[in-house]
């Protein structure tokens, strides 16, 4: 199986190279130790909701919302991968993407926080959804690995100067941008859920770049 080049992509490769539990958001613990959360049932497909029109009668919406005027074959492939994941994934509160096509990972992590809820987060319970997340990586936009990786520098010294002191730099390897973050990812040092955690990624979310919020 090949992948694209790009940075998402290689985040991508590691998504299916290894155990597709193994990808939960880490969470428990504290800042030096990792927890444990019981998996939840597969959610049911959420019904459709409905709306107030002008005209005071009630019209269905569909989730997510209708795609935006002049979006790409990137925003359509990351809408069906939202659907996948509220429908066969688990996560029927799984968040619209962004405008710009990009997933919203500061709602997406919110989820991952609750009880329970951090297994599948990224890909589904199971991995169910692995293939409408390949096919939208697929289609992902070209981005400036030199840009990407001074954003992400930018980040990681962000989060070291507001106390997360073992924070890793990224790396530049074949021209393409490797996410930095937790120095031990396969058993996680720090507990991202944690409160000091969260205050330093609230402080430095500006460093990243529209689509790299969910990378490191």
């Amino acid at each position: 199986m090949s992948f694209p080049t790009t940075t998402a992509g290689l985040r991508l490769a590691a998504l299916v190279a290894v155990p597709v539990l193994a990808l939960s958001v880490a969470c428990g613990g504290s800042d030096d130790a990792t927890g444990t959360r019981s998996h939840d049932a597969i959610a049911d497909v959420p019904s459709p909701k409905t709306e107030p029109s002008t005209d005071g009668s009630a019209k269905e919406r569909t989730s997510p919302s209708a795609r935006p005027a002049g979006k790409s074959a990137f925003y359509d492939a990351q809408v069906a991968f939202v659907q996948c994941m509220r429908s066969k994934g688990g996560y029927k509160d799984y968040p619209d993407p962004k405008l710009s096509g990009y997933l919203d990972w500061t709602k997406i992590n919110e989820i991952g926080s609750r009880p329970g809820r951090n297994e599948g987060i990224k890909a589904g319970k199971n991995g169910v959804c692995v293939a409408e997340l390949q096919a939208a990586m697929a289609v992902e936009p070209e981005r400036d690995q030199q840009k990407a990786y001074e954003s992400m520098l930018a980040h990681a010294q962000c989060m070291r100067d507001n106390g997360i002191s073992r924070f890793t730099n990224p790396v530049m390897s074949g021209g393409n941008a490797i996410p930095g973050g937790d120095p031990n990812p396969g058993s996680p040092v720090y507990d991202r859920e944690s409160p000091a955690y969260k205050e330093a990624r609230e402080a430095c979310k500006a460093k990243l770049l529209d689509g790299l919020d969910g990378m490191q």
